[in-house]
């Protein structure tokens, strides 16, 4: 069924060198032997994960000329907020390296964003536009087109307010019928995604939710992962995390999981996840690969972005040994031959164990959050000074009053005093 594909596409390899990322060549053709990618004429870059910055040279290249920002780029549109933190600090940890040439393409974009009035100071940060450029190849007018698609999408879905006005009451039922969940971090501190798509009865799913419940469930599951998992598991690592490690069972999986609206549900999340939520990805692991799956497979990569193709890892029944050189036992589940088994929430699939729901680490996010929401948001930061502007000028003005009053008072004493001295006099003579 696949309903999260796109968003967990990983790299080939996990420690592949610089020098080993190659241009790859592919078509939406099924050609060639299962788990092999076909051939095309069109280019398309393979990046390493997007914690590390580096550049193919042919992408470099072409940009070591490019025009920056420009004074917009790099001092109007960078709103005040948008400043690095201070060496050394969390945040600036968090924040991870820049790249100096994908920071003049991230200003010329953020230059042609603000001057089209299509650029939300919400989604004005280095890390969002990075994302839209990789997925254009550093193409810096089609990455425009993509996100202005984006922005425009968000208004239209709600997206914005989805974690507040969606409740997706139904999502234990859900999940006892088509098992999924997150669970854990892998060893470099991503977080993990888990689908174990051959136990998946859709029937029951159907009886439990609709398909358009189910995508706006899945939607809001995407924004808490952009706005709360992966700044926990930056907190929690010290490191920049902005990407997804996933594992994908299908054993069981043949061509009657391939009904109509299974293949509704992959193609309407797979044009969300790729569409909206580019480059979000770490690694995908396929196991329990059987022949059943192979045939499938074929009909199914014909969906597939070819840098998504490129970056699979389809294995059979013998997938421990791989599993377990990225993701410690402690945060696999026994199923997948870790030693968790989460007993208190009914199952690792049900628990959403991750930094994300550690007290700690979501209090020091909310702090990071309110300081960023206060002092770094323009917006706010003019409030502010407009209310104690405001709050001083009240209080300057009770100061005079007080001031005044006190000054009519002293008049009085002194007319007192005056009247009294003449009457004292008055008695002595």
């Amino acid at each position: 069924m696949f309903t999260f594909l796109e968003h967990y596409m990983p790299q080939f390899q996990m420690h592949i060198s610089k020098k080993e990322f190659k241009e790859i060549f592919v078509s939406k053709d099924s050609g060639g032997r299962d788990g092999e990618l076909p051939s095309s004429s069109k280019t398309k870059n393979v990046y390493p994960p997007i914690e590390n910055f580096w550049l193919p040279p042919s992408v470099a290249e072409k940009m070591v000329d490019a025009p920056r920002g420009g004074g917009l780029g790099s001092k109007l549109l960078q709103p005040l907020w948008f400043r690095r933190p201070s060496k050394g600090s969390l945040k600036m940890a968090m924040e991870g390296k820049h790249d100096p040439k994908e920071e003049k393409a991230v200003d010329k974009l953020r230059e042609m964003l603000f001057l089209d009035g299509k650029l939300p100071t919400k989604f004005n940060d280095y890390h969002t536009l990075l994302r839209f450029l990789r997925m254009r190849d550093f193409d810096i007018e089609a990455a425009k087109d993509m996100f202005s698609k984006f922005i425009k999408w968000r208004e239209d879905f709600k997206t914005d307010t989805i974690s507040k006005d969606f409740k997706f009451e139904e999502k234990e039922e859900v999940k006892k019928c088509y098992p999924h969940g997150f669970h854990g971090v892998d060893k470099y501190g991503r977080p993990i995604y888990i689908e174990r798509i051959g136990m998946v009865d859709l029937n029951k799913l159907l009886q439990a939710t609709t398909l358009e419940r189910f995508v706006k469930y899945h939607v809001s599951e995407q924004e808490k992962t952009l706005s709360i998992r992966y700044p926990s598991c930056s907190i929690h690592s010290k490191k920049h995390i902005a990407s997804t490690t996933s594992i994908l069972d299908v054993g069981g999986v043949g061509m009657t999981n391939f009904s109509k609206p299974a293949r509704y549900l992959f193609t309407e999340i797979q044009k969300i996840d790729s569409n909206y939520y580019p480059e979000t990805l770490n690694q995908l692991f396929i196991i329990n690969a059987g022949s059943g799956f192979r045939i499938l497979w074929k009909a199914l990569r014909a969906f597939i972005d070819p840098r998504t193709l490129a970056k699979i890892h389809v294995l059979g029944h013998n997938f421990v040994h791989e599993l377990r050189e990225i993701i410690d036992p402690s945060n696999l589940p026994t199923f997948l031959g870790g030693n968790c088994v989460c007993c208190e929430f009914g199952g690792c699939l049900f628990s959403d164990k991750g930094p994300w729901n550690d007290p700690d680490t979501l209090a020091l996010l909310q702090v990071i959050s309110s300081a960023d929401e206060t002092y770094d948001n323009p917006e706010n930061a003019l409030l502010d000074d407009t209310q104690k502007i405001q709050a001083l000028e009240e209080a300057l003005e009770e100061t005079k009053k007080k001031i005044k009053a006190l000054e009519i008072a002293l008049e009085d004493t002194k007319v007192i005093l005056k009247d009294l001295t003449k009457h004292i006099e008055d008695l002595r003579s």
